[in-house]
C-alpha cells in the first residue's frame, strides 16, 4: 500500500510519512549561475526529503545537468546557497561534497573500462578504506584487512543488482544496461545520503527501464537515502518519482506530484509549444 505524501509549503518537496519528523536532505535557495550574459540557472529553489525520489525534468538545454554540476560543486554558483543536511556547502570542492554525502552518475557512462567490475566498485569505497600510505607500501596487516573488508563490501553492493557473478569481468565487456547499473553501484559505494542520477535510463530498452525503476525504489528502501534524477523517459519519471520539478530556460516553472505535472499547462507548453488559438 502506498503511503501518503505531504506537501511542504510551496517548495519542491513531497515528504513520505517516514520523513515527516526529519530535516530535508537537500535545500537550494535562489540558486543560480551565469556564464557571461547567459543565466543558465536562475533562482532555483528546491527541497528534497530524506528518502524522497525526486525528478528534475525539462526540454533539452533547460539547465538540468547544470543544476547537478552546481550540487556536486563542479560549478560554483553565481548566487544562492546549497544546504546538505542543513549545512551550507558553498565553497566545497567536488571531493568534499562527495564526502559530505552527494554521489552522482553521468549522462555519458564514466567507468574505468579496462578495470574489473569489482575494482570499479572498490574505487568508490575510498571514503571507507582505512589504511595509511606506509601500510599499503609495506603490506602491513592493516592493509590486507582493509582490502578484505572492501572486497566483501563491493560484492555485497554488486549483489543488490545481481552482478556479483560478473565481479571479475572487465567493465568494458558488460552490456550497456549493466554498465549503467555498475555506475550506480560505484556511486552507492561512496555511502551517499543523496544520489544524483543523470539520465539513468538512457539507451535502455523497455524491459531494462522497468527493471531500473524497481532498482531505484530498492535503493531508496534499502539504503534509506534520497534520489534526485534527471530523465527524459516520462514513463520512468511518472512511475517512480514522489515529487517532480520542471526546468525551462534555467527557471523552475512547476513543482509537484506526477499528476500535478502532467496536467500543468506551463509544462505542456514547454514541451510541446504554445498552441495557436483558433
Amino acid at each position: 500500500m502506498t503511503k501518503p505524501l505531504v506537501r511542504v509549503n510551496t517548495d519542491y518537496a513531497l515528504l513520505r510519512e517516514e520523513d515527516l519528523d526529519t530535516t530535508p536532505v537537500l535545500e537550494t535557495r535562489h540558486l543560480g549561475i551565469q556564464f557571461g550574459g547567459l543565466k543558465a540557472v536562475d533562482d532555483v529553489n528546491i527541497t528534497v526529503g530524506r528518502t524522497e525520489i525526486a525528478g528534475l525534468i525539462g526540454p533539452n538545454g533547460a539547465g538540468k545537468t547544470t543544476v547537478f554540476n552546481l550540487l556536486t560543486k563542479v560549478y560554483a554558483p553565481t548566487n544562492g546557497s546549497i544546504f546538505l543536511n542543513r549545512v551550507d556547502i558553498n565553497g566545497y570542492t567536488p571531493e568534499q561534497a562527495n564526502k559530505a554525502g552527494i554521489a552522482r552518475t553521468f549522462q555519458n557512462i564514466r567507468l574505468f573500462s579496462q578495470m574489473s567490475v569489482l575494482d570499479n566498485v572498490m574505487v568508490g569505497l575510498h571514503n571507507e578504506i582505512k589504511y595509511s600510505f606506509a601500510g599499503s607500501l609495506f603490506r602491513a596487516p592493516s592493509f590486507f584487512n582493509s582490502e578484505k573488508i572492501a572486497v566483501e563490501r563491493a560484492l555485497e553492493l554488486l549483489s543488490i543488482f545481481g552482478m556479483e557473478s560478473e565481479a571479475y569481468t572487465k567493465a568494458s565487456s558488460l552490456p550497456y544496461g549493466a554498465q549503467r547499473r555498475l555506475e550506480i553501484v560505484r556511486a552507492l559505494a561512496t555511502n551517499p545520503c543523496l544520489l544524483l542520477l543523470d539520465e539513468p535510463a538512457a539507451g535502455m530498452n523497455p524491459s531494462e527501464t522497468a527493471e531500473l525503476m524497481e532498482n531505484i525504489r530498492g535503493i531508496r528502501d534499502t539504503f534509506k537515502i534520497a534520489i534526485l534524477l534527471i530523465e527524459h523517459d516520462m514513463n520512468l519519471v511518472m512511475g517512480v518519482c514522489d515529487g517532480i520539478g520542471v526546468l525551462n530556460f534555467g527557471k523552475l516553472i512547476a513543482k509537484g506530484s506526477p499528476d500535478d505535472i502532467k496536467n500543468n499547462p506551463d509544462v505542456i507548453e514547454a514541451y510541446l509549444g504554445k498552441q495557436k488559438e483558433e
